[in-house]
């Protein structure tokens, strides 16, 4: 079972228009809500992030939803699940990295706090929405233009170094454990473009996010390895294809716009009849569909 078997089955049980993307769009009210959480030991090590770094990761992971969406981030609430031998320094260095992360436009409003057997971390995002037209992972468009925010494959890079015990001053380390939300590109999708659009981060992977948006419109999106941006340092680790295409947590977006309405970011791709993903690699074509790409991601559910 994966995550996305187990989303689907919410979204069949409560039967939520308001579930499929990462933000809920609350139209009535002129918000957009996320959530996500942070397992000690699934998603991050205590032997390689900073209590600072923690909170400020968990802050960041959030506001990149709210970017994806095109609203701006605006409040927070963080709920800390910690076991007993974790002490007053450890909650004021995660406090000074999620108040870090913040900034001087998002203003942490409350929470919880609980006893575990690991650190927990569980945080909610709301974004306000204002004039700014917000996105969908269905808004996708045959003709529309495929665009990438920045670098892919850095933070999986980092990983990699950190897991081979390469703790060492790095820029792929930095971008695993201090990654920064692209509220500013967001802003500017969500002020330029006046149509539908499609937009999501690239949590999951570069991969992932585009299959998400292919399946979820109903088109094929061919895209051109070439043109993905990433860090040409990256080309020294073995697997480095593979960590652009699928390694997540560059928290980068992936916006799916009409062809030449935006003159920022990169271009990778264009959207095309069809359904999935056509990646043109290496001088090949390659199609990959839906389950070809989520047997290549993260699972949570998975004991490696």
């Amino acid at each position: 079972m994966k995550e996305k078997d187990f989303i689907s089955i919410i979204k069949q049980i409560s039967n939520s228009e308001y579930i499929g993307d990462d933000c809920a769009f609350l139209e009535d009210l002129g918000i957009v809500v996320t959530q996500d959480s942070l397992v000690e030991d699934v998603h991050f090590s205590m032997k390689y992030i900073s209590p600072y770094q923690l909170g400020y990761k968990s802050v960041m992971v959030n506001v990149s939803d709210v970017a994806a969406s095109g609203a701006e981030p605006k409040y927070l609430t963080i709920a800390l699940s910690m076991p007993a031998d974790v002490d007053d320094d450890f909650i004021k260095e995660f406090y000074k990295g999620a108040k870090s992360a913040c900034g001087e436009d998002i203003k942490i409003v409350g929470g919880d706090i609980t006893g575990g057997d690991k650190i927990f971390i569980s945080v909610c995002a709301i974004g306000a929405v204002g004039k700014r037209k917000i996105s969908s992972r269905k808004n996708a468009k045959v003709g529309y233009d495929v665009i990438v925010s920045g670098n892919h494959g850095s933070s999986a890079a980092g990983l990699e170094l950190l897991l081979s015990g390469q703790n060492v001053e790095s820029d792929f380390i930095k971008a695993h454990l201090e990654p920064v939300a692209q509220v500013e590109f967001g802003k500017k999708i969500a002020q330029n473009v006046p149509c539908d659009y499609a937009m999501m981060d690239t949590s999951d992977g570069l991969m992932d996010a585009l299959s998400a948006i292919a399946n979820e419109s109903n088109v094929l999106l061919e895209i051109d390895f070439d043109k993905i941006p990433y860090d040409n340092k990256i080309s020294r680790f073995q697997n480095w294809q593979d960590l652009i295409l699928y390694g997540g947590e560059d928290y980068q977006l992936v916006a799916v716009v009409p062809k030449g309405l935006v003159d920022f970011g990169f271009v990778i791709g264009e959207v095309k009849e069809g359904l999935g993903v056509d990646l043109k690699m290496n001088g090949n074509r390659f199609h990959l569909s839906k389950s070809d790409i989520e047997n290549k991601i993260f699972n949570h559910f998975v004991k490696g």
